[in-house]
């Protein structure tokens, strides 16, 4: 088969401990799965699950520096569990989600939300706020059998060393099972989608030259700087 324009190149995840990559098809985000996040936002953490979408190629190596995205003068951090699906299915039965599963890792949902704030009032899709370029930092991911289960274990959040978000996994409202159980019923999930899981409490603005470091308990944490220029 030959193509009229070169094909994109592959987007990837590092594998933690390997040279392997974990290749990217589509990332999935959950909305609003914390209630103190839902709360800080102004919003009803009674409401069901939603879901926005980032691009596979908005994906950034952990260590990596990136330039302060354009059209926004207020970049919000916000730290996530990120569930790499392995093997694809629909309608996925809540006792068999996790089986899905290839494996965890942590992320970060960059934020424009000014942009955001925009969209919400005119009703807008929000795709310019969350799936603009290098969007989505994040760090190597482990196998699901080395992650253990997560429904527990602290997930954090620093910018210079300072904390930022603090949270554990037990306050999710959707646990990770639900959300693979859940999306199946919308999309039909494939291997290589990555599904970021909903933030904690805590996401505030990030300017020029910070360092963005987070993590959860038993996966590798991903650090990002912020270019001063």
């Amino acid at each position: 088969m030959s193509y009229v324009i070169p094909p994109a190149p592959q987007a990837s995840v590092a594998v933690y401990g390997s040279s392997d990559r974990f290749p990217v098809r589509r990332i999935f985000c959950v909305g609003r799965n914390y209630a103190e996040h839902i709360r800080e936002m102004g919003n009803d953490e009674r409401d069901p699950p939603f879901y926005f979408t980032k691009p596979a190629d908005a994906v950034v190596e952990s260590g990596a520096e990136i330039a302060y995205p354009r059209a926004t003068s207020d970049l919000h951090h916000e730290v996530e569990l990120v569930l790499a699906i392995g093997t694809g299915g629909s309608d996925i039965a809540l006792a068999d989600a996790m089986d899905h599963v290839w494996g965890a890792g942590v992320g970060i949902d960059l934020t424009r939300r000014d942009l955001q704030a925009v969209a919400k009032k005119a009703g807008r899709p929000w795709d310019m706020a969350k799936g603009f370029d290098r969007s989505a930092p994040m760090g190597a991911l482990v196998p699901l059998s080395q992650a253990g289960g997560l429904t527990s274990g602290k997930i954090w959040l620093t910018v210079n060393g300072e904390t930022r978000q603090t949270g554990d996994l037990a306050e999710m409202i959707w646990s990770a099972a639900d959300c693979v159980a859940h999306l199946s019923t919308l999309v039909a999930l494939a291997p290589g989608d990555l599904i970021m899981t909903g933030t904690p409490a805590g996401v505030a603005a990030v300017g020029r030259g910070d360092v963005m470091e987070a993590g959860i308990d038993g996966l590798p944490s991903v650090s990002v700087k912020l270019a001063a220029s």
